[in-house]
């Protein structure tokens, strides 16, 4: 298991777009001030594997979605919603900041 507090996850995050660099996506707790932007995409984590997310929908509304998460051995974090698979690679993780790989 790579080095760090996998109870950092256990909140939720929301994508720092102004953050990203190529390769990386930078999230931020769901309390973070963000600058203005048109809409954000954010997931919750919760203690027992279940994912809430959302984010912009084809009308600009929030659309939210649930789903399950789990952490691999390997550092991937798997998120399944509405059937739909999908991977991150953790890079950091701390109370206040997770960066994971494109």
């Amino acid at each position: 298991m790579p080095d760090f507090d996998t109870a950092a996850l256990l909140q939720r995050w929301t994508h720092s777009h102004e953050e990203d660099t190529p390769g990386r996506m930078v999230f931020r707790p769901g309390g973070w001030r963000f600058p203005p932007s048109r809409g954000r995409r954010s997931f919750e984590l919760g203690p027992d594997g279940a994912l809430l997310a959302s984010g912009p929908g084809p009308t600009d509304k929030t659309v939210v979605t649930d789903g399950r998460w789990r952490l691999r051995e390997d550092g991937v974090l798997e998120l399944e919603q509405q059937g739909r698979p999908s991977e991150l690679r953790l890079v950091e993780v701390a109370a206040d900041k997770l960066v994971v790989e494109r």
